[in-house]
């Protein structure tokens, strides 16, 4: 299990292959990695600020559950804080279990969490101002169905 919250772009690609190595243990592995979105198109920057161990300890208690609940042989939140621009990796998620059914469900768990509850502050810069992002009534829904 790792939790990595950095300022510091990450290789989705490199994190799957090195999550996924050698594994023999598992027959799934299921990641999910979020991007900085521009609904508008006018999106300059996301800033995101967090209180460092704070915000690991909350994940890792979070990661810990998932692991437990769904039987996972390992998982792996990497999420990022400082300026990001439109189209950057912002979060991944990626889980192994013996079964799919088992890892789809803990990541979905996982990225319900980190969306409502992990303890992130989001700022949006835009041509026309600054605004922090507000919570959001489905991503509660999503998270109570757990």
């Amino acid at each position: 299990m790792a939790v990595r919250v950095q300022e510091e772009a990450f290789d989705m690609g490199a994190e799957l292959a090195g999550f996924a190595q050698g594994r023999r243990d598992t027959g799934a592995v299921v990641t999910f990695s979020g991007l900085v979105r521009d609904d508008t198109g006018d999106l300059r920057h996301l800033e995101i600020e967090h209180y460092p161990g704070m915000t690991t300890s909350a994940i890792e208690a979070i990661v810990a559950e998932a692991v437990e609940r769904w039987s996972l042989a390992d998982a792996l939140v990497i999420h990022r804080h400082g300026r990001l621009a439109p189209g950057e990796p912002i979060m991944m998620v990626a889980t192994a279990a013996s079964h799919r059914a088992d890892a789809f469900a803990a990541a979905e768990f996982l990225m319900d969490y980190l969306k409502s509850r992990a303890p992130f502050w989001k700022k949006e810069v835009t041509a026309s101002g600054e605004s922090w992002v507000e919570a959001k009534d489905s991503d509660e829904d999503a998270l109570n169905r757990w």
